[in-house]
């Protein structure tokens, strides 16, 4: 399933966009960034023609869509973060199975216990990234505190707690080059493209048709869907 009907024709008329070649759009309050996804240290059970090749953001004010979708399957994960109406929900679909988890404000999404205990240092360091001015965090993980990965940011994109339901939370920035662990999958997004274009309100309501569990039982069913994808 994908989020994105109902864009293409908004998309046609009000499209601005940007490759990480080109300058970028500075302080931008709506639009869509689109990340590659590289899988990193895993044995591939499936090919890679058939595994999420890209995370899609929507973003406006401080409304935010996560969105990771396989070309096939009806397969996907979806983090939803809309404050105002207090949705804070994590959706996942494979084939005909759609399940929902709502969490609370403050709750950190499903699936990321493998993440538990991240530590993260901010660097002087900058680079940048799709023409945005971006920041450096390095992050080390329990497992190996000699292990540093870096986590690129900016201040450029106005996106309000755009982190506020992930473990980078106490980044107050919008990630444009990070890393995932999702079960014990380890996922690198970088960001190649991003997109002013109008959002509309409706890509950030909370979705129906969908069953609802618990967090245990949706982070349980993230981890079996992923293994599909990964060894």
């Amino acid at each position: 399933m994908r989020f994105r009907s109902g864009l293409i024709i908004a998309a046609i008329f009000a499209i601005t966009g940007y490759s990480c070649k080109e300058k970028g759009l500075k302080n931008i309050d709506q639009g869509e960034i689109h990340y590659t996804i590289e899988y990193m240290d895993n044995a591939n059970i499936i090919p890679k023609d058939y595994m999420p090749k890209n995370l899609v953001i929507y973003f406006k004010d401080d409304k935010i869509l996560f969105e990771i979708a396989a070309p096939f399957g009806n397969a996907g994960i979806y983090n939803l973060s809309n404050p105002k109406e207090r949705i804070y929900d994590t959706y996942l679909s494979l084939l005909t199975l759609k399940y929902a988890y709502s969490a609370d404000p403050g709750e950190i999404h499903p699936g990321f216990e493998a993440m538990n205990g991240m530590e993260l240092h901010k660097t002087s360091r900058t680079t940048i990234i799709c023409g945005f001015n971006c920041k450096n965090v390095e992050a080390t993980f329990p497992a190996d505190r000699k292990k540093v990965f870096d986590i690129w940011y900016t201040e450029e994109i106005d996106v309000k707690n755009s982190n506020a339901s992930t473990p980078f939370h106490d980044i107050d920035g919008v990630l444009m080059s990070f890393y995932f662990f999702l079960g014990s999958a380890e996922l690198r997004f970088d960001a190649e493209n991003v997109y002013r274009i109008e959002i509309p309100d409706k890509t950030f309501e909370r979705r129906e048709k969908y069953v609802n569990v618990s967090k245990d039982e949706i982070s349980s069913f993230i981890n079996k869907m992923l293994s599909l994808f990964i060894g």
